[in-house]
């Protein structure tokens, strides 16, 4: 009977572009069968047969495949400011792509029919080789790709491939992730990785992440963040203020403090609102005040660039000389509706060089604004 079942398994993978042996993976000594995912940090054990948690990697005859190698959910042109990256290309235009599947199990995902979609009702998408998806970015006008709605890590072989042609073709990459990438996935990653946006939830507090997000420690997203920094790809921080629950001043304060000793006091932070999904629907939006007070800790702290996401209009959402308080760029939503700096992105004012990467590309979108 096992056997039979070896056979159907391998069957079901003919003819199916988008189940490809995976990378990152390693048989285990005294387990016959058994494999050990090395992509993400969880580092799965996978009996024959079975998925590792993210849903979408498969032990098949004591070999990992994934599958969902460009099983696309979704590809949309939008501004780089959505990411958020605020600090890096302003105003550029990104081709963003996601499949299905995570391995974080939030129960406030806003992008939870993508990638929560192996629960709900299994995995689905349509396929496009890596060459279409940089075809499309062309054809738009990108001036990058970005991987993102659901946790690109586990879609790594799709993304190395798609970035490598676009790094050719001369567009950018750039991530969205939750920092859960091991150390070696993310040595042969980051040659192609322009720009990463890493994502903290209730400023990574632990027993939010276990009870929460199903995640049993969010310390290797800090690792993350340091091997990004010292590679030498840009970086932008997000926390997810979560009411009641992920508030804390105190693990704030903290998270803020690791940031200033190991990232320095030039990455921007990104201090979001909560708003009910999911599975956390009975839960109410973050007051504006809390996160008005989490940015004034961040700024009285030492961080020079602290933004209020998800508050349309918010004044929070403009870019501030950190010496003078010029408003140096003014924003609406992902929009920039004032650019505000010298050619060389220092303040008009009294000159401070603004740490920001590239140069303010102004697209078509800008003009609904001004």
């Amino acid at each position: 009977m096992h056997g039979f079942l070896v056979n159907r398994m391998s069957e079901s993978i003919k003819g199916k572009p988008y189940i490809k042996e995976a990378k990152f993976w390693a048989t285990i000594p005294g387990k016959p069968g058994y494999v050990q995912c090395n992509l993400c940090s969880r580092r799965c054990v996978i009996a024959p047969g079975k998925f590792g948690v993210c849903g979408v990697r498969r032990n098949i005859e004591g070999k990992l495949y994934t599958y969902v190698y460009g099983l696309l959910t979704a590809a949309n042109l939008d501004p780089i400011e959505k990411k958020p990256l605020s600090h890096f290309n302003p105003g550029s235009a990104v081709f963003s792509i996601s499949t299905p599947g995570c391995n974080f199990y939030c129960q406030f995902c806003q992008n939870w029919e993508i990638s929560q979609s192996r629960l709900e009702s299994g995995l689905y998408g349509e396929y496009y080789p890596p060459e279409e998806v940089v075809r499309e970015a062309k054809r738009l006008r990108a001036d990058g790709i970005s991987y993102t709605y659901n946790e690109p890590t586990i879609f790594y072989e799709y993304m190395y491939d798609v970035s490598r042609l676009a790094r050719k073709d001369g567009l950018f990459n750039t991530i969205v992730t939750n920092g859960y990438m091991t150390p070696e996935a993310l040595e042969e990653f980051y040659p192609y990785l322009d720009a990463a946006t890493v994502d903290f939830k209730a400023s990574g507090d632990p027993e939010f992440y276990r009870k929460y997000m199903g995640v049993p420690d969010p310390e290797p997203i800090k690792q993350t963040l340091v091997e990004l920094k010292k590679k030498g790809v840009h970086i932008e921080i997000t926390d997810l203020i979560v009411p009641n629950v992920g508030d804390d001043e105190e693990k704030f304060r903290q998270l803020v403090a690791w940031i200033l000793e190991n990232l320095g006091d030039e990455v921007p932070l990104h201090i979001l609102r909560f708003y009910p999904h999911y599975k956390m629907i009975d839960y109410p939006p973050t007051d504006v005040s809390t996160l008005e007070d989490m940015a004034s800790i961040a700024k009285e702290a030492g961080l020079k660039y602290v933004y209020i996401g998800n508050v349309w209009g918010h004044p929070l959402e403009n870019t501030y000389c950190p010496k003078c308080g010029t408003k140096v760029i003014e924003r609406k939503g992902f929009f920039i509706t004032k650019w505000n700096l010298t050619e060389d992105n220092r303040c008009p004012v009294c000159g401070t060089k603004i740490d920001i990467k590239g140069t303010y590309r102004k697209r078509y979108w800008d003009n609904f604004f001004y």
